[in-house]
């Protein structure tokens, strides 16, 4: 099986999703001296939760990032964490940006979001393989009980 990297106290995980979201109305507002304060500021909210980005990229009109969350966290909530957190510290930095988007709302409602698993493949050899691993263990543990008041033949 894949190697499980991340634990909690009783849950191995590996839970990766790729995620695109965007400014409202697919503005180009990711550019120039604002992406690196985007870029700052994705990065600061991921790490409070314990969210690691495996992979990002700033686009002009929107935000790709292959994340890895905790299963702690849905992945609605930690978006609308996100999202939320992340328009206000933008706007906080940002105070021209308001003219344009007015009402603190930076991104657009919704996002994309897919599962990144492990091959198909290796999940079917795994699971073949873990019937077969059952069936030995069960053989190994299979007691025949005799009953000592009949006696044995």
């Amino acid at each position: 099986m894949a190697d499980i990297r991340d634990s909690l106290s009783h849950t191995k995980w590996l839970c990766k999703y790729h995620i695109v979201f965007t400014p409202k109305y697919r503005r180009k507002a990711i550019f120039g001296q604002y992406k690196e304060s985007i870029d700052k500021i994705l990065r600061q909210l991921c790490n409070y939760k314990g969210v690691e980005i495996i992979e990002g990229h700033l686009m002009p009109d929107h935000v790709h990032m292959l994340v890895s969350i905790p299963p702690k966290y849905s992945v609605s909530q930690f978006m609308g964490y996100l999202k939320g957190k992340s328009s206000l510290m933008i706007f906080d930095r940002h105070a021209n940006l308001k003219y344009k988007f007015g009402n603190r709302h930076f991104w657009a409602e919704g996002y994309y979001v897919s599962t990144v698993g492990l091959n198909e493949a290796t999940i079917k050899k795994y699971i073949q393989e873990q019937e077969s691993h059952d069936i030995a263990m069960d053989k190994l543990t299979v007691k025949e009980f005799d009953d000592p008041f009949k006696g044995c033949k």
